[in-house]
């Protein structure tokens, strides 16, 4: 019995567009660069595109590697699409962010050394979108990831189907077109075309989260709800949509609740010239009109101004230096509330009480990132 070919969202891939699929080797990513490829020559209904191919090597796994590149090199030749090939040194970059203060896993370095190539390569004009092989396997482990590190809404969001890439010299698009496909699902569309891929070796390694996630936590977890990774995915699309409604309601309300700098005698506000000097204030009697969960977020919008990210205790803090946070909570109940208060939070962010407003400035300029 002949296996249909798993669903390519095509939502956002327009005629006339330059598309390049993000191949690694694996099953995932192969089985979309044969699906756009299938897809671009369809007598009818084609994608009528302009597709192309970057692999990345990371500069680990040595001899396996080269082996990856080598296989995708093959494959790109066999299927006539042209090939971006870049290099990258996971290690160095790793052990400039230790160098810095500001350590990254291999796991991050690895995401940020492959979007910074994506983002060439759409700034440099070779192409209008990147596509990731990401499935609903990967969105259902990482917004397990998320919820077990206590991420907020915008956080279990998990992985977007569209996310912008902003340049100062053209705009595009990562897009994730397999979000609702399984894994299992690729694996067999490649079987039933005859097509190998490549298994990295890492992915068995149980010192990555991902892995343990992948291979120890959702096993069990299905043994509870066999429709779990749904149910992960799901969860993830309502909190895509609540984060995008919430936001638009803070581009409403910021302007009017937060405000820069600090008053002067007189009337108006100083503003610093100085990034480092800057600071923002929020009026206490605005953000106590508002609804609990809209206070949370104007307050973490005011930090995010700043360069700053707040977690729960820190926004609980900030809420109980305001007066606006329960006393029955032990952990903000002996904060003080009087003007002239203040609090120290992470990453030389500062609060400080007024009679009329929260002002938050950092105490050291932020750190390029």
């Amino acid at each position: 019995m002949a296996i249909p070919a798993p669903t390519l969202n095509r939502t956002h891939i327009r005629p006339g567009d330059r598309i390049c699929a993000a191949v690694s080797g694996g099953a995932d990513s192969v089985a979309l660069l044969l699906l756009l490829h299938a897809a671009n020559a369809l007598p009818r209904n084609a994608l009528g595109v302009g597709l192309s191919a970057v692999h990345v090597h990371h500069g680990l796994r040595g001899a396996e590697a080269d082996a990856d590149l080598a296989f995708v090199e093959s494959l790109c030749l066999r299927l006539a699409v042209p090939l971006h090939v870049h290099h990258a040194s996971v290690p160095e970059r790793v052990a400039r962010s230790r160098a810095a203060g500001r350590p990254e896993t291999i796991e991050e370095a690895a995401r940020a050394l492959r979007y910074d190539c994506f983002a060439a390569l759409i700034a440099q004009g070779h192409a209008d979108s990147v596509l990731t092989a990401h499935t609903l396997d990967d969105q259902a482990e990482t917004v397990l990831m998320k919820l077990l590190r206590g991420a907020w809404t915008e956080g279990l969001g998990g992985i977007h189907p569209v996310v912008l890439v902003s340049s100062p010299t053209r705009p595009g698009k990562i897009l994730r077109p397999l979000l609702s496909a399984r894994r299992a699902e690729l694996e067999d569309y490649l079987r039933a075309c005859n097509q190998p891929w490549r298994t990295d070796s890492s992915n068995a390694d149980p010192a990555f989260t991902r892995n343990r996630v992948r291979h120890h936590l959702l096993p069990i977890l299905r043994e509870y709800n066999p429709a779990i990774d749904q149910a992960l995915a799901n969860l993830a699309e309502l909190a895509r949509e609540d984060d995008a409604r919430w936001q638009s309601e803070l581009d409403r309300i910021l302007p009017q609740i937060v405000l820069p700098g600090r008053p002067v005698r007189g009337g108006g506000r100083a503003v610093a010239t100085n990034p480092g000097d800057a600071s923002v204030a929020v009026e206490i009697d605005r953000l106590r009109a508002l609804d609990p969960a809209l206070r949370r977020r104007v307050l973490r919008a005011a930090a995010r101004q700043l360069g700053a990210r707040l977690s729960f205790d820190d926004t609980a803090r900030l809420l109980a230096l305001a007066s606006l946070h329960p006393n029955s909570d032990p952990a903000t109940a002996a904060l003080p509330t009087r003007a002239g208060s203040s609090l120290h939070l992470p990453a030389g962010l500062r609060a400080e009480r007024s009679p009329r407003e929260l002002r938050l400035y950092r105490a050291d300029p932020p750190k390029a990132t």
